[in-house]
């Protein structure tokens, strides 16, 4: 099924759902229907017995005969003319029979007093199409039967198995018979064997007309559920078929396009929130790669460009000795260049790839530091720049200390670039709850707001708001971040055109074993804020 659309699975799963569920339906609807009937009519058979007990016990009181087969009765009257002539002549006479029954409803209450039963068993008693009845004596001998039994005789129930002692026992079974099936209430008495049974005819008809029509109305629902499945999954898909026609648009010259959002609140809607989302980190991505590919064809091309005039110029005609080695100098340092601009991509590259670990360790970044502070003054004495510091001893922290010199030393650096001669830095380091806080200000040229967000880019440099002279590739702030970061750190920058900038970087800290023999930070050098 793996080549077939999704809209036709789901018709598929869902006929299939309907399928057995109609046809567990159906099952269960005929199961019960059929349980229900025949425990009416074995509830029906019980009743008519019981009334016939009751009718054969009251009309035996009242002649004080037993039941005895018509042949006996007859030599009986024949012996005594005092005695009734047929102690069962009520069976055969609907008249008195109905008074009895009435009678035996309205005096007793072993029989439920409910005239519609009483009406129901005047008409089964003596309208018997559907009706068998058959009473024997104890002792087995047929003594009446209904008229549409004729000379057919039902079966009673097996003395054989009856437990002595038991003065009434009764069985529900079904009887076949010549012409139909039948459904046979057979009990025993302490006055006769009384057999009951009803044609199965109208169950069996009523049942068969039920399996028809669910045959023919399972097709039926089931077409129509399937057609209406089929245009739900229609329904429902065309959005996601919307949304791939509008996402096939979007391509790589494009990306600033969004696929149309729908109003409602759905798992479509959700679904296009999430890729209009990723549409737009490709074009964050795309953007920098552009970006990125624009600032190292324009980072290497001076280089290579001064590499190539010169060695044509000293192709094309005979130079001394020294002057052949100033081009091959001058051709040196812009290989060097090349190579230090390729080597920091090159890290770059393998440290977003994870393919540079940090070399942990403990590292007291105070005496660091307090040691870049030093080598900041000698680097600032050229400019006649300022360099102070305020450092909170013993903070500890576990990371790489040759990565984050590295990263201290990069900031440091980029602040005397841009200082002005006379200008001040100042670099500040305090302990806040569990992170230590390092700040680099000075007082330079600052940072436009419009490229403040960007420092942090590959090759990103301001050039109209700094000093043209001032040597740099633009990956220097780029190597920073990633070292902070990696010491699950964060830096920031904050910056005022003609002012100066302030480099602000957050790093975890341990708890230091060394004692603290200074509580107050260390201040070196002049204040410029103060």
């Amino acid at each position: 099924m793996k080549s077939i659309s999704l809209r036709f699975r789901l018709v598929f799963w869902y006929s299939a759902i309907v399928t057995l569920t109609l046809l567990a339906f159906g099952i269960a609807a005929y199961l019960t229907v059929s349980k229900d009937l025949y425990q009416n009519l074995d509830a029906s058979l019980e009743r008519v017995a019981t009334s016939l007990d009751y009718i054969i016990r009251k009309k035996q009181k009242e002649t004080m005969q037993p039941l005895r087969p018509a042949n006996q009765r007859r030599k009986k009257a024949r012996r005594s003319q005092s005695e009734p002539a047929d102690s069962f002549a009520f069976f055969r006479d609907s008249s008195p029979l109905i008074d009895t029954i009435r009678m035996s409803r309205a005096d007793t209450s072993e029989i439920d007093e409910d005239p519609v039963w009483s009406a129901v068993y005047e008409h089964i008693l003596f309208n018997p199409k559907n009706y068998y009845i058959q009473i024997a004596d104890l002792k087995g001998q047929i003594v009446w039967r209904s008229e549409n039994l004729d000379t057919n005789t039902l079966p009673l129930l097996d003395v054989t198995r009856l437990i002595s002692g038991l003065s009434s026992i009764m069985t529900i079974t079904s009887f076949k018979s010549e012409s139909q099936n039948l459904r046979l209430y057979r009990g025993k008495t302490s006055k006769a064997f009384i057999t009951v049974g009803y044609s199965l005819e109208d169950i069996d008809s009523t049942l068969y007309e039920l399996f028809n029509a669910l045959l023919i109305g399972f097709p039926m629902v089931l077409l129509i559920s399937t057609l209406g499945g089929f245009i739900l999954a229609r329904v429902s898909l065309k959005p996601i078929d919307d949304l791939a026609t509008s996402a096939r648009e979007i391509t790589a010259s494009n990306l600033s396009n969004r696929l149309p959002e729908p109003k409602t609140n759905d798992e479509v809607a959700r679904l296009t929130y999430t890729l209009n989302e990723m549409i737009a980190r490709l074009e964050g991505s795309f953007n920098q790669i552009k970006q990125f590919t624009a600032d190292v064809s324009h980072e290497l091309r001076t280089p290579l460009a001064i590499l190539t005039g010169e060695l044509e110029v000293a192709l094309r005609s005979d130079k001394s000795p020294e002057e052949y080695q100033t081009l091959l100098i001058s051709a040196l340092e812009e290989v060097g260049r090349l190579s230090k601009v390729v080597r920091t991509l090159l890290d770059l590259s393998r440290a977003e790839t994870g393919q540079v670990s940090i070399d942990h360790q403990t590292v007291n970044l105070s005496i660091m530091l307090d040691d870049l502070s030093e080598d900041a003054m000698i680097l600032a004495e050229e400019g006649s720049i300022s360099v102070g510091s305020m450092i909170e001893p013993n903070i500890v922290i576990d990371g790489d200390s040759v990565r984050l010199h590295q990263a201290l030393l990069n900031i440091v650096d980029n602040a005397i670039k841009y200082t002005p001669e006379g200008g001040d830095i100042l670099m500040r380091l305090v302990k806040e709850g569990d992170r230590a806080i390092l700040r680099v200000s000075d007082t330079g040229v600052g940072i436009a707001p419009e490229h403040l967000p960007h420092i942090f880019d590959r090759f990103y440099r301001a050039d109209q708001a700094r000093s043209q002279d001032i040597q740099g590739n633009g990956l220097g702030l780029s190597i920073v971040k990633w070292i902070v970061e990696a010491h699950e750190g964060t830096i920031r920058a904050e910056s005022t055109q003609d002012k100066g900038t302030m480099i602000t970087i957050v790093l975890p800290i341990l708890d230091s074993p060394i004692e603290r023999t200074k509580q107050q930070p260390q201040f070196y050098g002049r204040n410029p804020y103060s």
